[in-house]
Order: structure tokens, then sequence, then C-alpha cells
């Protein structure tokens, strides 16, 4: 029996009877299936599409094909160079709604040139069943922290996953990984791209890689170089097995751009298929925009790039469980196709899309492109990656003299950007590091980038590092130095802790990683990426301490959710007062917090509600010294029968928390410190 054939979906899709297939091309004056055999890749079955609906080509194909693989082909007519003779050119291309790939993608430009069967990995054709495993108890955005991690370099390393598991998803769900995440207390795991992509022709031929992903090819499709045999079934387990253990898994999506780069760039699919419209174009040349910095950029103001980015969305929910997506480089997601607004149609698209619209949604606030640069604009509900934050707080803890005030307000969640009564406290995303630079090691140990693993004469990463290195340049024995630099990392990790918004750890900072000073190792697929487990004495210290300072925050009202008396984005259940002393104990002032010479304050939060008695408010004092001076603090008074404990010092390599309770009115608090103290209630003995 015969099905009738359908213009949508696009891609490959189950009928009763029959499969079928749907591919727009507004370019294309023909279509042609390529069917192939999974094992040997032998040509089986070419089938050309019968079927043309305004700009959309579709066929269905009765033959027993389920379990094979296919490409798409165009037939060009053109004339031999130099004659009048007549010429067929066979254009394949990639389906760009590709579930699941015979084998990733490869730059090989003779190949390309030559043998294009060969080039172009096919798309399976596979039912895929939905499989999702839901959260027990979802995460509550007050204890949400995110752990940035690349799916190989978590166990590439790992002396307790087996060899063959190294570098893959089922290496990243092994026991030992999800026993480390448990103990660090995260709660969010935030994938590095895992949509199929293609290292750069320029990178390849220069005999390294796109490691980290961000050059998407495919973008419903797992990468294949994570899987040992299946990518579409260890991605479900993936995510299945972070699900069980607790955590949310989010994806760093890349759309805008692909891995066709510009006009000269490989055709992959949608070069192939509507070029002029898949690509926003500028000036009176029609030019490639590249708002991205990778050749092109996406239109999202195109319907069908719109389709497409919406339904891998959609995919990566329903078929593998997602809870979300970090969207790299966001601003292009709102432009139209040139000037950005946060009401363009994808936000208004997500936003009554009822299975995306309860996604965790977070944006990296820029692009390349005429003002790109749009902390603080995007829609509401979508958290954003601060980097006002990250550079504040390095500025700060390296002795940057005349920002203290500035870092007060980042550390209360930067509500001049994410304004009072329209943004959520959780809206800032605090990051120290990200992948894009340097490691949370290297910030205390380089003055300056060092890529010249990357062949591009240390011209590539940014300069911007905000990073000292305290007298000597890389790694030293110099105890005096790895004192501090140790001191250092752990002002820095308490900062972004203790600070209002949402933490983001950079996987390997907990281990103490470091890159040499490679502030952009995108092109790294060695051990400058892969994760050390193997700790020194000062390594596991630092990594208790990191579990420490998630644990307090996580067993903290105040110190998660610090709701002020004039914020209004919500109703107050857990109002705070807030109280700012100069580091000394004395009240501050207004002409305090900008003048160069200081560089501490502390800030006193006491809860006002939602507590049945007074012994069970919280009552904090937060204390922070960033000056190379100790100072002598005055404790603010507190009720009779009441005490200060210390839970906190960062002077201290090895701290016990249990009973450091304050016998006298005053503190000496350290130069280049971070102590942290909480009211005990109890009465004293």
């Amino acid at each position: 029996m015969l099905t009738r054939a359908k213009p949508y979906p696009y891609g490959c899709s189950f009928l009763p009877h029959d499969i079928n297939f749907a591919v727009y091309g507004p370019q294309l004056s023909n279509c042609h299936i390529y069917i192939y055999h999974p094992d040997t890749m032998e040509l089986m079955y070419e089938h050309q599409m019968r079927h043309q609906e305004g700009d959309v080509w579709y066929d269905t194909l009765s033959l027993n094909v389920d379990g094979f693989c296919y490409l798409y082909v165009t037939h060009i007519d053109e004339l031999v160079e130099g004659t009048d003779l007549p010429s067929t050119r066979l254009q394949f291309f990639s389906d760009p709604f590709s579930r699941e790939l015979t084998s990733a993608w490869h730059w090989d430009a003779e190949r390309y040139l030559h043998e294009p069967h060969l080039f172009y990995p096919k798309t399976k054709i596979s039912r895929q069943d939905l499989q999702r495993t839901p959260l027990a108890k979802k995460v509550d955005p007050a204890h949400r922290v995110i752990y940035e991690m690349h799916v190989k370099s978590m166990s590439k390393l790992h002396p307790d996953v087996p060899e063959k598991e190294q570098g893959t998803y089922v290496g990243a769900v092994h026991p030992a990984i999800l026993e480390h995440l448990h103990n660090l207390g995260v709660t969010t795991i935030q994938l590095m791209p895992v949509m199929a992509f293609m290292p750069e022709p320029f990178i390849t031929e220069k005999g390294l890689t796109n490691y980290w992903g961000y050059n998407p090819a495919s973008l419903l499709a797992p990468e294949p170089r994570y899987a040992q045999s299946d990518a579409h079934e260890e991605m479900q387990l993936l995510v299945q097995e972070y699900h069980k253990a607790g955590f949310e898994v989010i994806l760093d999506v890349v759309f805008n751009h692909t891995a066709e780069s510009g006009p000269d760039g490989p055709i992959i699919n949608l070069r192939a298929m509507c070029e002029n419209e898949a690509y926003t174009r500028v000036g009176k040349d029609n030019y490639y925009a590249n708002y991205s910095g990778c050749g092109n950029s996406l239109n999202i103001d195109s319907p069908f790039i719109l389709t497409l980015v919406l339904e891998a969305m959609r995919h990566w929910v329903l078929i593998y469980g997602v809870d979300g997506f970090r969207f790299d480089l966001a601003t292009g997601l709102g432009r139209e196709p040139h000037a950005y607004s946060k009401k363009a149609a994808f936000f208004k698209a997500v936003e009554q899309d009822p299975i995306l619209r309860d996604c965790y949604m977070l944006a990296e606030p820029w692009d390349l492109g005429d003002y790109g640069y749009q902390l603080g604009q995007f829609p509401e509900r979508y958290a954003e990656v601060n980097d006002q934050y990250r550079d504040t707080a390095r500025a700060f803890w390296r002795g940057d003299k005349g920002i203290t005030g500035t870092f007060a307000t980042r550390m209360f969640g930067s509500r001049d950007i994410f304004h009072k009564g329209e943004r959520s406290i959780h809206t800032s995303v605090n990051p120290i590091t990200y992948h894009d630079g340097f490691t949370l090691h290297d910030i205390v140990s380089y003055n300056d980038k060092h890529n010249d693993a990357n062949l591009e004469d240390n011209r590539d990463g940014h300069n911007h590092n905000l990073s000292y290195n305290y007298g000597v340049e890389g790694e030293t024995n110099d105890v005096v130095i790895l004192s501090l630099r140790e001191r250092q990392k752990r002002n820095l990790i308490a900062s972004m802790l203790f600070a209002q918004g949402t933490p983001h750890f950079l996987s390997g900072d907990e281990l103490s990683k470091t890159q040499l000073g490679n502030n952009n190792t995108y092109c790294q697929d060695n051990e400058l990426n892969y994760l050390d487990w193997h700790l020194s004495k000062t390594q596991s210290d630092f990594l208790s301490f990191c579990q420490y300072c998630i644990a307090i925050k996580r067993n903290s009202r105040i110190l998660t959710d610090a709701q002020l008396a004039d914020d209004s984005y919500l109703l107050h259940n857990n109002m705070a007062e807030v109280n700012w002393y100069k580091i000394d104990g004395s009240d501050k002032g207004d002409s305090d917090w900008e003048h160069p010479d200081v560089q501490g304050f502390a800030v006193e939060m006491i809860e006002a509600t939602n507590a049945t008695s007074s012994t069970d408010l919280e009552h904090w004092l937060l204390c922070i010294n960033a000056s190379t001076s100790d100072e002598t603090m005055v404790l603010p008074a507190l009720p009779q029968g009441a005490r200060w404990e210390v839970l906190l010092d960062t002077r201290m390599s090895e701290f016990r928390p249990s009973g450091n309770y304050i016998p006298k009115p005053e503190f000496v608090i350290s130069n280049r410190s971070v102590v942290l103290f909480k009211v005990d209630h109890k009465t004293t003995d």
C-alpha cells in the first residue's frame, strides 16, 4: 500500500507503510536521494524526488531501507569550462535535519573535491523513540550551581574509568565521575557542544582540530566522536544517568553560525539548499555578515532557519531529555536580521512553545556585530552570563583600586544591570572562568597568554585577562608565591559562591587545572584540555575548600536568595536587612566606595522574615579585604546569648569550621582574604 508523500516534517520521517523525505530547497532545480548500505557504504539505490510544493521537495520510498543511510544530491547543469559542451555536476549535501550520523565530520579537501560520497557522513534511517528521564526533583534556582564540562576532557585521564570508556559519553557518567560531581555539590551540568560539528579547514590543514566543537554541521545529531559505538543511545544514556544522580543537564548550543563558513567555505547543506536565505547578508554587494567571527551569521529571522533551530531544540529536549540550553553568542538570536530586539521572533516562538517554555535558558549576551553587547537586555526569564561580574572580581582581587563599590554591586546580583522589579536575582550567572580563557589556576599564575601551541604566533585569544602571576610567570617552586596564589584562588571561589546570583564553575578549576598559560585551547585535543585527577596535597585541600563553600551556600537561605525590601520582582518571603561597613567595622559612607585606598568592606545580612523564632533567623557577616594590609575589625554587636562563629577564613589552606567562636568583639581580617561569620543564637555556657 502506497502512502501519500508529505512536504512536512522536514527530513526523514516514518509513515505507516513508507518513509517520507522532505527538503527545503529554493535553490534546487531537482533533488535526489542516494541510499547507502550501512556497513559497506555502497550505493544501493538512487531516487529522484517527484513532488514539489513551493520551495519544498518531497517523496516517499516504499523500499525496506530502515537501518540504511542516505545523502541528498542535486544535479546541476553547466558548461564544461572553456567550451559550449553541456555537463552535469553532482552536488552532494547532508540533511540539516539529520538525527544520527554514520560518522563524524572531518575536513578532507581531496575527498570533498573528488570523492564527495566518501567525504559526507551519511544520515542513518532509524526510528528514535522518546526515552526522556525527568529529574525526580526540579532544581531550585536559588541552589543552582552550574558546572561547565567537555565530554571528552572529563574522563579522558581518569584512572578509574576503563580505557575504552575514557573520553566518551559513557565515560562522562562513570560512577567515579558522578561521585566527584556529587561530592563537589554542583547541580547543573553544562555540556560544551555535543551537536555534530566539523573542524575548520584551516585548523585541520595545520594538523590541529576544533576540540571544543563550536562549529556545528548537524544541529539534531549527537557528535559521533564521543561514542563507543552508538552516539544516539549513548547520549541518551548520559542524560539519563545524570538525571538519576540528581543533576540537570543543559547544552551549550551554537545557533549563530555553521561550519559552512564564508562564501568560499565547504558546502555541507544550507549553502546547497538556501544560501541566500540561511545566512545574513550586508552591504550593497550582499556580503556574508560575520557577527559570529566564524565567516557567517545564521539568519534566525528566516522562517526556515527558525524552524530548523526550534526543531533542534525540541529534539534535544524530547529525545534526549535535556533540561535547558546555553546559547553561544546569543545576541544573534535576536537580530532581525541586523538590529537586536528582545521581542524578536525567536524569543516569542520559544515562549509560546509548550515543550521549550519551561526549559532553563542561559544567554551569552553578545556577538561581534554592531551593538552586539546586550548584557541585561534579554527577555525576563533568560539568565545571562555576566562578564562584568567576572572582570570586576578578577580586577578587584589582583589589587586594582577604585572599584570596591562596583565589586560590591556585582556581589549583590548586579542589580544595576538586571533591574529590580524586572529580573530575578538569579538572572546573573557569575563566572570567574569560562572555557574561552584562562583557568582559575592560570589566572593567578600568568600575566600574559602563551598560545604558541595553537600555531598562530600567539595572536589568537584575548589579551584582557585581568590576571597576575605574583612575581614569576608560570609555575614556580617559590613557597611564598605559591601560598599567595592558593589564597587568591580561594578568594575568587568564595567571592563567586557567596555572590547573589548563579555560580558558574569551569570543570577542572576545582582540581587546580592548568593550561600552561594558553587561554584559547579550542584546537588542543591533548593534556592541555584533559582533566588531571592525580592531585597533590595542596590540590586536594583546594578541592575540599570548593566543596565546603558550595555546601555553605546550599544550606543557606540568605546567601542564595537575599531579597531586599525594595526588590519588587517577587513577593517577599525571605527579606533581608543589609548593613554595610568599612573593613574596620565602622559605618561605610558613600564616599568610601570609590576611594582608591579602600579595598575592602563588610556586609551584614540579617533574615527578617520566614522564621518561627528569633533563633531560626539567619545572620551573616561577610568580610572582604583585597588590600595588602591586615585590618582589625570591630564586629557588629549581638543580642545577649548570641555569638559570632567563623565559618570560613581564606587565609588558611585547611580550615576547620567547627567551634570557631569569637570571644571578643575584634577580629583581624588578614590581607587578601575573605572571612565569613555566622551568628550562633545558642546561649553560651
